[in-house]
């Protein structure tokens, strides 16, 4: 595969994740803000975006701290909220797990939310790609993204209170999650675990240290692959 055409499949994966920029840039300032609000510095802040660079589980995380949430709640409940990056890498592994290491492993350290649904998205569409294709695309996507998470971390910590309330920040954690997990309803196996997630995160409201998402997130889990199981055994009595 010559070098433009692997330009091409990286230009294409800038244009398609590029409207998550419109979400992006205010979930990254709402953390900043609210990570100096919570008593880190600049320079912790943005350590906690570099290393741990996963929005949710740095959402999680602050909360937890913020209430006094023994360390190894905090851990545990962020682990849990990151697992969700453990069955993406297994998602991702039919596709581009061919690639030589170290792109293996950048692929890892950036794969988030946006660049696994855009890059899953692509390459179930086009089943043709070659691995070099696949990196190329999926570098592609996240570069509209990660950078910007970086560098708006870093204004939303440095101009902290300075940003208006009416400014409604915290919109776009729902608005984000909704954009990226509204296409990915393509079964009734997806549609029961977000039903059952939903149901038990309501239920399990009250759990102390924001256990209930835990419990919810499990929940879903084991909903949707019995469904998945039932309908397979439908098919095959069929």
């Amino acid at each position: 595969m010559t070098t433009s055409t692997r330009k091409s499949f990286y230009r294409q994966g800038i244009i398609d994740a590029s409207p998550f920029i419109l979400v992006i840039i205010p979930f990254a300032s709402l953390f900043g803000v609210l990570a100096v609000e919570a008593g880190l510095n600049v320079v912790e802040t943005m350590a906690f975006s570099i290393v741990v660079i996963a929005g949710a589980a740095q959402f999680t995380a602050l909360q937890l701290m913020q209430e006094n949430v023994p360390t190894v709640i905090v851990l545990i409940s962020a682990l849990a909220v990151n697992l969700r990056m453990a069955m993406y890498s297994a998602s991702l592994t039919p596709y581009i797990g061919a690639a030589p290491l170290w792109q293996r492993a950048l692929c890892a350290y950036l794969t988030v939310d946006q660049s696994y649904v855009v890059g899953v998205s692509k390459f179930e569409a086009e089943p043709e790609m070659t691995v070099a294709d696949r990196v190329a695309y999926f570098l592609g996507a996240v570069t509209p993204i990660v950078p910007l998470w970086y560098g708006f971390t870093l204004i939303g910590a440095l101009l902290g209170a300075e940003i208006p309330d009416s400014w409604a920040l915290d919109f776009a954690i729902p608005i984000t999650f909704l954009a990226m997990i509204a296409p990915m309803f393509r079964t009734a196996a997806h549609v029961v675990a977000a039903l059952v997630a939903v149901v038990f995160a309501l239920l399990a409201a009250g759990v102390p240290y924001s256990l209930g998402l835990i419990i919810a997130g499990i929940a879903g889990m084991m909903a949707g692959a019995q469904t998945e199981l039932w309908l397979e055994r439908k098919a095959a009595r069929q």
